[in-house]
């Protein structure tokens, strides 16, 4: 029910039928598949975005400084906060105030923000039925727009890819003498060798809630296997997912994958200069290695190589955000918003010129990568990161329930107290099963 993309060129949309040159007038009940209002192209649109998606709606107000445009910033329901939909069943409540566009850092907005909430019209605006051109959504990464597709239809726009990676430095793996691991199996030996003949230095982390987007996902872990809008599969009893748990906790009692957040100023203090690999997502290239607030890794010496494989089985492997953009179905001015939504996607004054991360947008990921290769700042090429955005496993859904947040709150405090994940994954199962059956979903 979900999908990942990235692709080609810009197209603008049509302009909304019914909507005479400028003027407000009542567009057919539901022209583009969904209800609307009343539509005036002159009216204002409100967007709201996270503090890191600000340059986006810079970069659209630079190029259409004639649409009137009001930009709120809110936390993008980051880690689960699940703040997006909070407020717009206020709105549904209220009877107004719904944004015209939204951002959010998760990509499980789409498994409710596409249903009536208490009998009220679903907040997103469905996409697929001609409000974006078909050309422009034929432009994303197959597989991209996943996580935005309930039932054949689309409901939102990636923003960027996530897919995770492994992040290495080749200055301190050739100056110890290891190889870049190709498989879980040579990941794991690498860290033990680790930690007995450089302790001190890491291979990853298990401090963040993404860690099972991270590990799991690409273990092909069946804990999250959203079969339908209100159906899940939950199983961690699974093969799959005890080879990861039981190579994590290896790691754990090492050192070698400490439970401390990258995001964290212990992180900076303890690990900048020891981080030998790291398997992570893309956007780890900017927020973490090539930042002067955090490891600030010189130039010429992060590497990036392809995610590892299980032994034996093709690799696959996850994703930890990208973002999304939702148009509201209730916009006054349907053809302003998707033009902000199509332009922050697609357009490269935002997607190549300024977005840190590797973008859905097929045509704009291309050009973001000679970008970044021209830089000279990578020891290698950025092919690996291509690659793996077309290796996301389709076994792991984007259901309304965050499994960020159940991580969060069963797995890290229980990591903290020196519990084995072996041991977890009951509990973890059973956290998983109760949140989706609060939320509606039918757990098998």
């Amino acid at each position: 029910m979900s999908t990942v993309g990235v692709a080609g060129a810009m197209t603008i949309a049509l302009a909304l039928a019914g909507c005479g040159g400028g003027g407000s007038g009542e567009s057919s009940a539901d022209t583009y598949g969904f209800p609307q209002t009343t539509q005036d192209d002159k009216a204002e649109i409100t967007v709201w975005v996270d503090a890191d998606r600000s340059s986006a709606a810079d970069a659209f107000k630079k190029a259409n400084p004639g649409v009137p445009i009001k930009v709120v910033t809110y936390d993008g329901s980051a880690n689960g906060s699940n703040s997006f939909r909070t407020k717009m069943q206020l709105f549904d409540r209220a009877g107004s105030g719904w944004p015209d566009v939204v951002f959010s850092t998760q990509n499980n907005d789409a498994a409710w923000a596409s249903q009536k909430s208490n009998g009220k019209q679903a907040f997103a605006a469905v996409l697929s039925g001609g409000l974006v051109a078909k050309a422009t959504l034929d432009g994303f990464t197959p597989g991209s727009l996943n996580p935005c597709t309930v039932d054949g239809k689309t409901y939102c726009l990636r923003n960027d890819l996530a897919q995770v990676v492994l992040w290495y430095n080749k200055e301190l793996l050739g100056k110890f003498g290891y190889s870049v691991p190709t498989t879980w199996q040579e990941y794991q030996a690498l860290g033990e060798k680790v930690a007995a003949e450089h302790p001190g230095y890491i291979v990853g982390t298990v401090g963040d809630a993404w860690t099972p987007e991270v590990f799991f996902w690409s273990s092909k872990c069946q804990a999250n296997n959203i079969t339908g809008p209100k159906s899940v599969t939950v199983n961690t009893d699974s093969a799959e997912c005890k080879r990861a748990a039981t190579m994590l906790d290896t790691l754990i009692k090492n050192g070698t994958t400490p439970n401390v957040s990258v995001f964290t100023p212990e992180f900076v203090k303890k690990y900048s200069g020891k981080v030998l690999a790291m398997p992570g997502p893309a956007w780890y290239a900017g927020a973490i290695f090539n930042n002067p607030q955090s490891l600030n890794v010189p130039k010429g010496q992060l590497g990036v190589a392809a995610p590892p494989a299980w032994q034996g089985e093709p690799a696959v492997t996850g994703n930890v955000g990208g973002g999304t953009w939702f148009i509201s179905s209730h916009s006054k001015n349907l053809k302003a918003a998707e033009k902000f939504a199509e332009f922050v996607t697609t357009a490269d004054d935002y997607q190549v010129n300024l977005a840190p991360g590797y973008p859905a947008y097929a045509a704009a990921s291309t050009k973001w990568v000679q970008k970044q290769e021209s830089s000279g700042y990578y020891a290698t090429d950025l092919q690996p990161i291509v690659k793996a955005g077309t290796e996301i496993w389709d076994g792991w859904g984007s259901g309304i329930f965050s499994q960020e947040a159940i991580w969060a709150k069963t797995m890290t405090p229980a990591i903290a107290g020196g519990k084995s994940l072996v041991d977890l994954l009951p509990q973890w199962n059973t956290a998983i099963k109760n949140q989706a059956q609060v939320d509606g979903y039918t757990v098998k």
